[in-house]
């Protein structure tokens, strides 16, 4: 895409703020890791990917803000940032993964002058930045391996340059089988309660001319059942180390009616989103979001008063589902502990 989800400028970090696409593209800038951490929180900046690169840059931006302090004081500042981060939200596991990375790349240096810290930590952001694009490229290519010419691909939320450092996981597999020539089109899953399909799928299809469809999440079954949907590709927020996958909410049964109709259903992520220390999707905490988020959008409301709302973020799709993982070293069919593991020996 011609424009990027999130950049560093001018000593800020400008991030697209999605939650005003696609009737208005604007950046959002942050340049403390407390704004950093309120833009993940109120999904300026949402997917997986997108999230552990704009926490990076947030320690990144609180180290430069700082290195003036006195050393002690320094570091105790950057440890709160740091767990400020963390607390944002908690079922992507990029961003605790990308905070990790921060973390290590700043232990050598507690003792060294905060300048010295901030500038590696600033070249550390950048590396995941910049890894996250590469990376999402050689996945790309993995999966259009996967794709026939001519598939209608359904997906569902948002998978693409949007939730990513650039080019996109599920939508960078469409992104790279188009490029390799195929004929590919896409049917976007509107993704209740926040849109991502309607919105921002939807959006960033059209600006690569890509030909795209939106349908009702509940139409899924419907088109499966008439032959029309040749594949499913979807992203995810964290991969258990037994291949269960927690995705957005209504993944689950999107797979479920794949399985059904004979449907291969893709997961596109990189390694960075897997968590090994996670056994199965049991062990993923599944974020509960306001529930103002489901009575309405936009500032209107279309739900009675009084009435309860429940707004999980993600729901779990068991591994058995999932017809191939898709990442930057391969892809696992059938993907299971075994086949997890090897990722991480390659």
């Amino acid at each position: 895409m011609s424009v990027e989800t999130l950049r560093l400028r001018d000593g800020a970090l400008e991030l697209i703020d999605q939650r005003l696409l696609p009737a208005r593209f604007e950046y959002a800038r942050c340049t403390s890791a407390s704004e950093v951490a309120q833009a993940i929180r109120a999904m300026v900046v949402r997917g997986a990917p997108a999230i552990g690169c704009a926490a990076a840059w947030g320690v990144a931006l609180e180290a430069e803000r700082l290195k003036s302090l006195p050393l002690a004081d320094f570091a105790a500042a950057l440890e709160h940032a740091i767990l400020h981060l963390a607390q944002s939200r908690p079922t992507a596991v990029n961003l605790f993964w990308a905070l990790e990375r921060m973390q290590q790349a700043w232990t050598p240096l507690r003792s060294a002058p905060p300048q010295a810290a901030a500038q590696r930590l600033l070249l550390e952001a950048r590396a995941i930045h910049d890894e996250d694009v590469a990376g999402n490229r050689r996945l790309g290519a993995h999966g259009a391996a996967l794709i026939p010419d001519g598939a209608r691909i359904l997906t569902h939320c948002n998978a693409g340059a949007l939730a990513t450092a650039g080019h996109g996981t599920a939508l960078g597999v469409v992104r790279s089988a188009r490029d390799a020539g195929k004929r590919v089109s896409v049917i976007a899953g509107e993704t209740r309660p926040f849109l991502q399909g309607a919105r921002l799928t939807a959006w960033e299809m059209l600006q690569e001319n890509i030909p795209v469809t939106l349908v009702t999440d509940g139409m899924s079954g419907h088109l499966m059942s008439r032959g029309e949907v040749d594949a499913v590709i979807v992203g995810a927020d964290r991969v258990a180390a037994n291949g269960d996958v927690a995705n957005k909410i209504g993944t689950y049964m999107v797979a479920v009616l794949a399985r059904r109709h004979g449907v291969p259903f893709y997961v596109a992520a990189p390694l960075s989103t897997i968590d090994r220390g996670a056994a199965d999707g049991a062990a993923i905490p599944i974020e509960e979001r306001p529930a103002e988020e489901v009575l309405g959008f936009g500032g209107q409301r279309w739900a009675p008063a009084g009435v309860a709302a429940r707004n999980p973020a993600f729901d779990v799709t068991p591994a058995e589902l999932v017809t191939a993982l898709i990442t930057e070293r391969g892809v696992a069919r059938n993907p299971d502990r075994a086949a997890i593991a090897r990722f991480f020996q390659a």
